[in-house]
């Protein structure tokens, strides 16, 4: 399994944010892994182990509302976060063009 997965959702459509790009980073900047979400509006993505540190999932979020005509106050969101010892991380977001939500999942 993917070490680190996300499901991002689209608050002001009330449905899965399809087609959204999604990139992991570690602490100093290194690419890990980027993609786009599937229709369901999830991903996985980086490798399968991830050391103790800290990383970000920097999501386009204003491309996702561009290509929807919406306007919005966030060109991207980054999510930064820590890992310990969690086998697999699960970082959801809840997005909508004026304010988003995020929690470690599972």
């Amino acid at each position: 399994m993917t070490h680190v997965t996300t499901h991002i959702l689209d608050a002001m459509a009330g449905a899965p944010a399809v087609g959204v790009e999604v990139a992991l980073t570690s602490a100093d900047g290194e690419a890990l892994g980027a993609g786009t979400t599937d229709a369901d509006g999830r991903l996985a993505l980086g490798p399968d182990v991830l050391t103790p540190g800290d990383y970000s999932l920097t999501i386009a979020t204003g491309p996702y509302f561009a290509a929807r005509a919406i306007e919005t106050f966030y060109p991207h969101v980054t999510i930064a976060f820590t890992v310990a010892d969690r086998p697999h991380l699960h970082v959801p977001l809840l997005l909508s063009p004026f304010g988003y939500s995020t929690y470690r999942g599972s």
